[in-house]
């Protein structure tokens, strides 16, 4: 299977990036897919994302979508999601985290067929990076996830999951905040999906640069791991 053939769709959920949205953007824009779909959802931004989206992002990209009401990452990624039209569809974040340089070594096991879902770990057979706090939060969620769903993952909470179409667009989301991450590791489980893992880089933003997952979000996915359970 030659998956130059094959069109990428790259869902980037967006909430108050004005600053980074642009440069976002055009790297993924020089990631080495050629074909690809970009579809921007803005989730009710507060600062200037509008007017960067529309005076300097649309020309860009694929489709923008714009939420009237703020409802989280995870109804952002189902908006997208329903949007989008290529074979595969992978999850990039707004913010400078994630290299979309990587885009071949996430998706590529899907285009040529070896995986129905690919996510991209920062913590497999390398160094972890992040701050401690996050990844010690981040390790206890994946092990409890990992207890239900009978996977073997490092990183339940990366941004980097990349879905088959149909896949992903089976699975009826019901997480609006970042409870989207455990409800779609034990959804896709429940289909009886191994999920594939790869490494990838991590640049992470501290606190004060961008949005992490606070206590609530934390005990919020505490919750949607036990009801999603097999």
């Amino acid at each position: 299977m030659n998956s130059g053939e094959k069109v990428l769709s790259i869902v980037i959920p967006c909430y108050n990036e004005e600053n980074n949205i642009l440069a976002l953007v055009k790297k993924v824009l020089e990631s080495p897919i050629k074909n690809k779909e970009i579809i921007v959802v803005d989730d009710c931004s507060k600062d200037g994302t509008r007017k960067v989206l529309e005076e300097q992002v649309k020309p860009l990209v694929s489709k923008i979508i714009y939420h009237k009401v703020n409802g989280g990452k995870g109804a952002a990624l189902r908006t997208g999601f329903q949007a989008a039209t290529g074979d595969v569809v992978i999850i990039q974040d707004a913010d400078l985290e994630y290299d979309p340089m990587e885009y071949p070594k996430v998706v590529n096991p899907i285009f040529e067929g070896k995986a129905k879902v690919v996510y991209g770990s920062r913590f497999l057979n390398q160094k972890r990076k992040g701050y401690l706090a996050n990844r010690l939060a981040n390790w206890a969620l994946t092990t409890f996830s990992n207890l239900f769903t009978r996977q073997k993952l490092t990183d339940m909470e990366t941004c980097y999951k990349a879905f088959r179409r149909e896949v992903i667009q089976s699975v009826h989301i019901e997480e609006n905040r970042f409870g989207f991450e455990p409800e779609i590791t034990a959804k896709i489980s429940r289909m009886k999906i191994r999920i594939h893992e790869v490494p990838i880089s991590y640049y992470p933003r501290t606190n004060e640069e961008g949005k992490k997952i606070g206590f609530k979000d934390g005990l919020r996915a505490i919750y949607v791991i036990w009801r999603y359970r097999k």
